[in-house]
């Protein structure tokens, strides 16, 4: 009985010293598989800063990108292998003026990409709203890269999506129940509103004043209604607003086509172009969700937070140390001018430190 032990306990141990290395073969030759089958990336081959006139052919409106605060231009050459793509990456102030030259420039010859956020794709160009980058990738015309390579390109470029700290910088969406694809339009300042809506007089917007409009196109009812929601910093400019629209279109004074419909929410205007008839224009209005709240400002770029709050505090202990050496140099120069005024004038208030002074009252 103990030996047929000892020979079942043998064989054990001579099958797995078969199979150990095996194993480890076995791994190795996988992680070697996989080695041998990463494909090259899209890296940057090229970057030249250029001005907003000198990508005219891109389509670009130098007018209206300033407008959206694109101070800064570049054009990017991209490689992998033997293709090459271009693109032009302008950078705005912040994640929703990115997303305000996606909404302007987007046409209805564009589709979203699909599987990306604020991604419009169209036959020669896409455009991609990345935090607070604008960017045109340039579909090449001599290629033979299919949709889904092309799509591939884009992800590797500027990722899928923006990050979600700039997606909740943007502004809020307008309803998207019967509006009409790639409509929406956000726009910050006279020259992009007048050609995206051109039924709408700029003069009454008042974008001097840091008004924000938010304009889409909707169908129904066998007509097409346009839905405009414009933003002001205080409601007190919001009233002086309204009441010149009041004035300058009429609204709710009419019905029928050509009505504009309208009402005052908080530090919001919500209007309603050719809708038609009241309950239309109601019923575009109340899908609005609107909720005034406070936004924090974005942390400023460059060093942590954390580092610079060490900064601001080491700056306050120098301040201190600073005015306690100040009030001894202060106290040190007091009593070295007394003992000099001692010496030089004797008899002097200074040097005596009004010790032997007597007030005399000269009450009778």
């Amino acid at each position: 009985m103990l030996t047929l032990m000892r020979l079942i306990s043998l064989l054990s141990i001579s099958l797995w010293a078969l199979l150990i290395p095996g194993a480890v073969l076995a791994g190795a030759q996988r992680t070697t598989f996989l080695n041998l089958a990463q494909m090259p990336k899209w890296q940057v081959e090229s970057s030249q800063a250029v001005g907003l006139n000198d990508v005219l052919s891109w389509g670009v409106e130098p007018a209206v990108d300033v407008e959206y605060g694109v101070k800064k231009v570049e054009i990017r050459t991209y490689r992998q292998g033997d293709q090459t793509l271009q693109a032009v990456v302008e950078k705005t102030p912040d994640p929703s003026s990115a997303y305000g030259l996606l909404t302007f420039y987007q046409n209805e010859s564009m589709e979203p990409e699909k599987g990306m956020k604020l991604t419009a794709a169209g036959p020669d160009q896409a455009y991609m709203a990345r935090g607070p980058f604008f960017v045109r990738v340039q579909r090449p015309a001599k290629s033979k890269m299919s949709d889904e390579e092309f799509r591939a390109a884009l992800i590797a470029i500027a990722g899928a999506a923006p990050s979600a700290n700039a997606m909740a910088l943007l502004p809020p969406s307008l309803p998207p129940n019967g509006m009409i694809p790639r409509s929406e339009k956000y726009v910050l300042g006279p020259v992009a509103e007048q050609k995206a809506i051109p039924s709408f007089p700029a003069k009454l917007v008042g974008f001097q004043q840091g008004a924000e409009l938010q304009a889409a196109a909707y169908r129904g009812n066998g007509q097409q209604a346009t839905l405009i929601l414009i933003s002001y910093p205080t409601i007190q400019i919001t009233r002086l607003r309204y009441n010149a629209m009041v004035q300058g279109l009429s609204v709710n004074q009419k019905s029928g086509p050509g009505a504009v419909y309208g009402k005052m929410k908080g530090t919001y205007v919500l209007l309603v172009q050719n809708a038609g008839s009241k309950e239309m224009a109601s019923r575009l209005m109340n899908g609005l969700t609107i909720k005034q709240q406070l936004s924090w400002d974005q942390p400023p770029p460059g060093k942590p937070v954390t580092v610079q709050m060490v900064h601001l505090i080491m700056g306050n202990i120098l301040l201190v140390v600073l005015l306690a050496c100040m009030a001894i140099c202060a106290g040190l120069l007091l009593v070295f001018s007394r003992r000099i005024a001692a010496r030089m004038f004797p008899n002097s208030d200074w040097a005596r430190g009004y010790e032997d002074s007597i007030i005399r009252l000269n009450l009778k």
